[in-house]
């Protein structure tokens, strides 16, 4: 273990820790949970997601980080509302089991090739785009904290590249809250366990919820955290990876909890070069397993402090939290020439957030753009490319 390992792990782990654990919290208020369905929630996917990529990380000597799946809290800040916790839990539940059982059946691969990556992309660009742009409410709010908020945004890099600019945005946006708001007393929060929930289990919450949490588990965290430890020299156990985090999101649901899952982002910073050496890269990923499960022990006393945080400043934290996977998303979608019509109707209804006979507006955008691209025969230039480059490799 050596420096470049500690650094990399305890920045992986405040890539959930901050802005994730925020979103989280903000998803439990707007689906009307109570403090201590709130803190179970926090406590059992931090905890569990942090000693499971431990596990995965000791065993098999990769960098294997994570805790839950940011992109999908996103999702379910505009979808869990009209379900009860203990729909919630089931629908959790189900999606945790499509997980596992394309893990151990080793189909996984086939079955998110069926749904094409650009319109997976186009689908999260739309969701996120409503908390990206709630940055400019916030700056209306408040523009002294915004203000220093965006200046660590652009600042921090400047100062070191290996420092997430989300970082900057939290300690100056600290700051300015500090300099221009005056904070709420102090309330109280009793030592609470992670308490068991009867999951309910029915067919809207199946299509509704635990359909697109499966795929956007399955595409935008454990896909990318595979590609990256291909991408960085590693042979990662595709399927056991998968199902394990499929086994994980199904245990911790019991508990309230969405996902507990390998992260494209923690892994992919674990795993790099930044990490130091590739044969001890997996101690930073063991580093930022520990960080993320400590943090679910302290859940009931670190709730407290986070419930201080005013609202737009939830909303600044959370929209710059997403910037990157916006980004990401948007270059990924939109630079597809393959696809025209498909990716822009898939996007524009993702941006709607309208539900329609009780199925949420991400799986329409999905199916509306998956029919548009057939119709339209959108994709085939880039199907017969793929086939072609197979063939060559073979």
């Amino acid at each position: 273990m050596n420096s470049q390992n500690i650094s990399a792990g305890i920045l992986s782990a405040l890539m959930a820790c901050t802005g994730g654990a925020i979103l989280v919290m903000n998803t439990g208020n707007l689906a009307g949970l109570s403090q201590p369905e709130m803190i179970s929630w926090l406590s059992i996917i931090y905890f569990v997601g942090g000693s499971l990529n431990i596990g995965l990380s000791l065993r098999y000597k990769i960098p294997i980080a994570g805790a839950h799946s940011i992109t999908a809290a996103a999702f379910l800040s505009t979808a869990a509302a009209p379900f009860s916790p203990q729909e919630l839990a089931g629908s959790f539940m189900m999606a945790g089991g499509l997980i596992a059982l394309l893990g151990f059946s080793g189909i996984c691969k086939k079955i998110l090739e069926l749904i094409p990556k650009p319109l997976i992309d186009s689908m999260l660009a739309g969701l996120i785009l409503n908390y990206a742009v709630q940055i400019v409410p916030a700056f209306k709010e408040s523009p002294l904290v915004a203000g220093f908020a965006i200046l660590g945004f652009f600042l921090v890099p400047k100062i070191s590249k290996s420092i997430p600019p989300l970082l900057g945005v939290l300690v100056f946006g600290v700051l300015g809250l500090f300099l221009g708001y005056d904070f709420s007393m102090v309330s109280e929060a009793q030592f609470t366990l992670p308490h068991l929930i009867v999951p309910s289990f029915t067919a809207q919450g199946f299509f509704s919820l635990s359909i697109p949490v499966a795929v956007l588990i399955l595409s935008n965290d454990i896909a990318v955290a595979l590609a990256a430890l291909k991408k960085n020299g590693f042979d990662p156990p595709i399927n056991k990876a998968i199902a394990i985090s499929g086994m994980g999101t199904t245990f911790v649901s019991l508990f309230g909890g969405h996902s507990a899952n390998i992260g494209g982002m923690m892994t992919a910073l674990c795993s790099s070069d930044e990490a130091g050496q590739k044969e001890s890269r997996f101690w930073a990923a063991v580093i930022s397993g520990t960080a993320v499960a400590l943090f679910g022990i302290f859940a009931w006393k670190i709730i407290v402090i986070l419930e201080l945080l005013p609202v737009f400043f939830i909303s600044l934290v959370t929209g710059f939290s997403l910037l990157g996977v916006l980004l990401g998303s948007l270059q990924s979608a939109f630079t597809a020439t393959s696809y025209r019509y498909s990716i822009l109707f898939a996007f524009v209804i993702a941006i709607s957030n309208v539900s329609f006979l009780g199925i949420s507006s991400a799986v329409w955008s999905l199916l509306v753009g998956g029919i548009t691209a057939k119709l339209l025969g959108e994709g085939k230039v880039q199907e017969r490319t793929a086939a072609v480059r197979e063939k060559n490799a073979v």
